[in-house]
């Protein structure tokens, strides 16, 4: 049965791992995902895991450590946060070609500079095409339940890639909520154990593990993890449905919500999903049919599903918690605008940059933006298909 908890979103992630025990972590503290492992690391002084916890003097270090560790046939897990996650950046392309399901818990901030400690995805979102699986959450208890869904979408046969769990810095990692918890025999009987058929230290068939890749057989490597993250999609699915069964709270690519018949929509990833759905049903009861499309999984991208949710649509917006400098917009409206360009019909789409370094997104920000799109569906121009939102002057 399941038990009720008020936790905050880095407690119920390090909760997470304790029911799963997993048998390595590596981690180094940085702001606002220190709690996790600091959580964690009770839990091994405690005695209450099994857990090998090496503490490492970098985030370079901490993913070295998974990914040696992973590649010895162990389970591992860390977390970080902004230039934490930067530190590891070579190390993300090695554990995603190496075809490590290491799991990592991103607690979305802000990258330098200026310095800043605040949420915004610029830190998971710089590192969209490492290979990594990524999956966030809007709440403290979609953290929980995504990562206790990570290992088995990731460790799948056909998958054998790394993820990360993402989560709103402060926003959700140190707001605490009520949360639903799965009991610990049931965690452990969903994740499983963790049998990879080949591993470093497995003597009945010993194999290189990061040899050097010369060019007749580099790019065969590279088709390899784009077919892996192509069978992600059924294996996210698929756990989804099964924790679905388990708990009631069944979880696919993203969140439709009043969107069947809206013609007006935002799509965007994260807590701000909240505010967004407090504006579509404050639109709705003026009669105005307005939507909201949150994205769940932003890679894989769910290219197909995406567009036959958006397609009949007359205006969306898409907003994006992050700015790619691109002079064009941010990632989540390119990869939008490009699941879009194949459908017969297809809405007028504005993409918005919002958020920055912890900016606040406000109930009248997101009827601004509605508004807005009301004007593109009426007039039929886009106008800027390229905004900010929420600065000054």
């Amino acid at each position: 049965m399941a038990k009720r908890d008020r936790l905050s979103g880095n407690e119920a992630v390090a909760y997470a791992m304790r029911q799963i025990d997993p048998d390595v972590m590596g981690a180094f503290p940085i702001t606002p995902s220190t709690e996790i492992p600091q959580y964690f690391a009770q839990y091994v002084a405690d005695g209450l895991v099994h857990t090998e916890y090496v503490t490492v003097e970098s985030e370079h270090s901490s993913m070295s450590t998974c990914i040696g560790a992973e590649a010895a046939g162990a389970r591992a897990v860390t977390a970080t946060s902004s230039c934490g996650l930067a530190l590891m950046w070579e190390l993300l392309y090695v554990a995603a070609s190496y075809r490590l399901p290491v799991t990592l818990a991103c607690v979305n901030r802000a990258l330098t500079g200026p310095i800043n400690i605040n949420n915004d995805h610029s830190d998971s979102m710089g590192a969209r095409d490492t290979g990594w699986i990524q999956i966030y959450a809007e709440n403290n208890q979609e953290a929980y339940d995504n990562y206790l869904q990570a290992m088995p979408i990731g460790e799948n046969p056909a998958v054998r890639l790394p993820v990360m769990v993402c989560q709103d810095g402060f926003i959700t990692s140190h707001a605490v909520e009520n949360i639903e918890l799965c009991e610990d025999a049931e965690v452990k009987a969903f994740v499983g154990e963790y049998h990879p058929e080949h591993y470093l230290l497995k003597h009945e068939n010993p194999l290189a593990v990061g040899p050097y890749g010369i060019s007749p057989y580099y790019m065969e490597a590279k088709v390899g993890q784009a077919e892996a993250m192509k069978a992600a999609k059924q294996a996210i699915l698929d756990v989804g449905r099964r924790f679905g069964e388990m708990t009631g709270r069944s979880y696919g690519f993203f969140e439709a919500y009043r969107l069947e018949d809206a013609e007006l929509a935002v799509v965007l990833i994260g807590s701000s999903a909240g505010t967004a759905r407090a504006c579509v049903d404050a639109l709705r009861e003026q009669g105005r049919k307005a939507g909201m499309l949150k994205l769940r999984v932003f890679r894989p991208f769910p290219f197909e599903e995406i567009a036959a949710a958006l397609s009949h649509c007359k205006a969306i917006a898409i907003l994006d918690k992050c700015e790619s400098f691109s002079a064009a917009g941010g990632p989540l409206g390119a990869e939008v605008r490009a699941a879009l360009y194949g459908c017969k019909e297809r809405p007028i789409a504005v993409n918005y940059v919002y958020g920055l370094g912890g900016r606040d997104f406000r109930v009248e920000d997101c009827e601004t933006i509605f508004h807005a799109l009301e004007e593109c569906a009426a007039t039929g121009e886009t106008g800027a298909p390229y905004r900010h939102i929420g600065q000054r002057g």
